[in-house]
């Protein structure tokens, strides 16, 4: 019986959780996902369930605050400058509290985002931590292919 490995091929329905209990991203009614585990599509601790699974299990996953997406870091706190947002993006851009903004890495090759907590007068602060950071989450797959 072929089972889950590090470096396995995947093909599954997922779905994870937050803290209340709603949907972060379900694939159940809809097309299921693909991914290669160890390539971190999936954070680490959510990877290390799936290991030993065979195809057709199902399994459900109780992981407690901070397991799968770290805690919160108050470093990952950051006021950024209106006067820099608009010579790097949009000069016109208006922002609120909530807003998810994305910013280029520094290499330029990809992106991560933020998102606006505060709004001074000349500035806003943005929390770049997962927004699943610090709370329990709870992941439900079942397994379809294994290569």
């Amino acid at each position: 019986m072929i089972t889950i490995q590090e470096g396995s091929f995947l093909t599954l329905h997922y779905r994870l959780a937050g803290p209340d209990g709603a949907d972060v991203v379900n694939t159940f009614g809809g097309q299921p996902a693909t991914l290669s585990l160890g390539s971190g599509q999936l954070a680490p601790a959510i990877e290390r369930a799936l290991l030993g699974l065979a195809e057709g299990a199902e399994h459900r996953v109780e992981l407690p605050a901070g397991a799968a997406f770290g805690e919160r870091n108050p470093e990952m706190l950051q006021r950024v400058k209106l006067a820099l947002l608009r010579e790097l993006g949009d000069p016109d851009a208006e922002y609120a509290v909530g807003d998810v903004v994305q910013f280029p890495t520094p290499d330029g090759q990809g992106q991560y985002a933020g998102v606006v907590r505060e709004k001074g007068p000349d500035w806003l602060l943005f929390d770049f931590n997962h927004p699943l950071a610090g709370q329990p989450v709870t992941f439900e797959v079942k397994v379809i292919g294994i290569l």
